[in-house]
């Protein structure tokens, strides 16, 4: 399987996608994810979207880089979905490796990810590929139920670390 770019023949395998996303990991969404909104992920033009597809066609991860604007127009925000059942199978570390090399040809020079602070797995995942904590925000995300949860954000210095994302091997995602 290989990151490739979502395209609008993909609309309905990505509602299909999201469908399955369980109902507490879609509090973590940073926007409601409804039909308007995937027709908008196919048009605009900030964002560099990719889906990862079984052999079925079935789509299993969803990953954008989404660049900043004015003055933080050189820092791009990370954002990944793994379907439940394709979880813990490499699939979010490849879309993850796929967002490093994509934020490197957008000529962004740091590639932010937010993570609830339970989410010790992906954390792990992003401290290995090179993230580094940057902040932690108490009580800044509200679930559906109504709990307050700490917010971690998460930098990798994509700029600088370009030729080391070439060494070893990151840049033929």
């Amino acid at each position: 399987m290989k990151p490739r770019a979502l395209q609008a023949a993909d609309e309905d395998r990505i509602q299909e996608f999201l469908a399955r996303i369980p109902e507490g990991d879609r509090t973590f969404f940073k926007e409601d994810v409804d039909e308007t909104t995937v027709a908008a992920w196919l048009t605009e033009g900030r964002a560099h979207r990719a889906i990862l597809t079984d052999d079925d066609g079935e789509v299993r991860a969803y990953a954008a880089v989404i660049a900043g604007v004015g003055w933080s127009s050189h820092v791009g925000e990370f954002r990944l979905v793994v379907d439940p059942g394709s979880r813990r199978a490499g699939q979010g570390r490849l879309m993850a490796r796929w967002g490093l090399v994509e934020a490197v040809r957008m000529g962004l020079s740091k590639l932010l990810v937010e993570l609830v602070a339970d989410q010790e797995p992906a954390i792990a995942m992003f401290h290995d590929l090179g993230f580094e904590g940057e902040a932690l925000l108490k009580d800044h995300v509200r679930d559906r139920g109504g709990q307050l949860r700490d917010l971690i954000l998460l930098a990798h210095d994509v700029g600088e670390n370009a030729g080391s994302l070439a060494a070893t091997g990151l840049d033929e995602v």
